[in-house]
């Protein structure tokens, strides 16, 4: 197609490019952004796809590397790139975006499973999106519409997110820092071990880092995870609450049988699913 300079009424190339992009954006932000049935099931998929990718590291970790193994790494990091090209395109500030841990945490582990050299233990990082997804607006307001288990748990859910993420990504850095030099760290198994023994301070002390390294690795294992651990006990034997915006004063969570609002007085009406 031929574009006339002199003609102000026929669109530009650079409109002609635009265009598609402009198309292109507004369908990822329907997928990434939207209330569609088809978007809602594009972000479980995403969630999905973190977990996988979780199990796919820790799994690998027990066998020999091999080319079916290497091909899998390439199709993880082409799905992860993808995803976070995707977010680029879609984002209203993205030169703000690499002011955030997530952004650079994803950069490393697209590097990771892209480049053999890089290693697996970038990959751990990834768990780290899981949990930023399960703080998503969208899929935290989904979560509670679609799971009446979500509604009355949500708490221990994040809890036991937060916890998990911290015993994975603290079991690749234990795994990649000493399997070149600790004959004690064979596999993620071992690192595993060493974070639940040392993140519980039950220090059994048949496996130890050695080295500065070593110990200051432990001891950040200690301090973080005995803090996990207790936030986790906390959502677990605080009394249930419910999730109800109160019309006077905006207060979202209620105990199950509140009747008045306990900021302001207000008389409630929280819809009850009844007992099981």
């Amino acid at each position: 197609m031929v574009v006339s300079r002199n003609n102000p009424n026929e669109p530009g190339l650079f409109a002609l490019v635009a265009a598609p992009f402009d198309t292109l954006k507004s369908r990822l932000r329907q997928l990434y952004e939207g209330e569609t049935p088809g978007g809602v099931r594009f972000r479980y998929a995403l969630l999905g796809l973190d977990v996988i990718t979780v199990l796919f590291i820790v799994a690998t970790s027990f066998l020999p590397r091999n080319k079916g193994i290497e091909s899998l790494d390439i199709v993880f990091g082409v799905l992860i790139l993808a995803d976070f090209s995707a977010r680029l395109i879609i984002s209203r500030q993205p030169l703000q975006d690499f002011a955030r841990l997530s952004t650079w945490t994803d950069i490393v582990v697209i590097i990771s499973f892209l480049a053999p050299l890089a290693g697996e233990a970038g990959g751990f990082l990834r768990a780290f999106r899981t949990l930023r997804l399960l703080r998503d607006y969208q899929m935290v307001a989904r979560l509670r519409v679609d799971s009446s288990f979500f509604r009355r748990n949500e708490e221990v859910v994040f809890a036991v997110a937060n916890l998990a993420v911290f015993v994975f990504v603290m079991t690749g850095i234990v795994y990649e820092t000493q399997r070149s030099h600790n004959t004690q760290i064979a596999n993620y198994a071992d690192a595993l071990y060493f974070t639940v023994t040392a993140l519980t301070t039950t220090g059994f002390g048949d496996i130890t880092l050695p080295g500065t390294i070593g110990r200051l690795i432990t001891v950040v294992i200690m301090i973080f995870g005995v803090t996990l651990f207790l936030n986790l006990a906390k959502a677990l034997l605080a009394p249930s609450k419910v999730r109800f915006p109160c019309p006077i004063c905006g207060l979202q969570r209620h105990d199950v049988d509140a009747v008045h609002c306990k900021a302001c007085g207000t008389v409630l009406n929280i819809p009850d699913e009844g007992a099981d």
